[in-house]
């Protein structure tokens, strides 16, 4: 049978939400502790709060050392914004020229600046499963660190979801991540990446 403590770390875990407040510190403990009690059916609220207690130390240790990581990493990091570009995925290689052609598994993506109607011509129109229109586009160009530290675009990813900007598609490679926002959301996404990259 699992410990009181290795079952409100296992619950957390899985609610990334719980725990970006828990290492934040801005969680009752006491009213979490109640809440877990019933979730995980154990007689000792107590035994909970302490459990909850101890993991929030852990994870607000661990948050500020991956925090610091990932920025020494975005530091003079090299930003480029691309404007009225279109997302197309494709179950098929379809052509199209673009700034960025990737195959995964077994579809196409395209980030390109080739105008909606062309790429809707009858020739590739059945073959599209999704088309995002008039997106921009971050690159982030990182050094060589990128690939040695963990969490880099887990914290890049999740500073977007905090400022409630939506990352449309999302593609990382060697030390290039693209980011594919809205065109509402470019000027503060680029504010938010020119930031980090200080």
């Amino acid at each position: 049978m699992s410990s009181v403590s290795d079952m409100v770390r296992v619950y957390l875990k899985n609610r990334p939400y719980a725990l970006e407040a828990l290492s934040s510190g801005i969680v009752n403990y006491s009213s979490l502790a109640r809440a877990l009690k019933s979730e995980l059916n154990v007689s000792s609220v107590y035994a909970v709060k302490a459990a909850i207690v101890r993991y929030a130390e852990q994870l607000s240790n661990d948050k500020y050392t991956i925090e610091d990581k990932a920025l020494s990493v975005l530091k003079d990091n090299r930003l480029t914004l691309l404007n009225c570009m279109n997302v197309v995925i494709t179950d098929r290689e379809v052509g199209l020229n673009g700034d960025v052609v990737a195959k995964i598994g077994s579809l196409y993506i395209y980030l390109t600046d080739t105008e909606v109607r062309q790429i809707t011509i009858k020739k590739i129109k059945n073959s599209i499963i999704k088309l995002h229109e008039n997106c921009s586009v971050i690159l982030v160009s990182s050094t060589q660190k990128l690939e040695d530290v963990p969490g880099v675009v887990a914290f890049l990813t999740s500073v977007f979801a905090e400022q409630r900007i939506n990352v449309i598609e999302l593609i990382s490679c060697y030390t290039e991540t693209i980011l594919v926002v809205k065109k509402d959301d470019a000027l503060r996404s680029y504010e938010l990446l020119s930031e980090m990259t200080k």
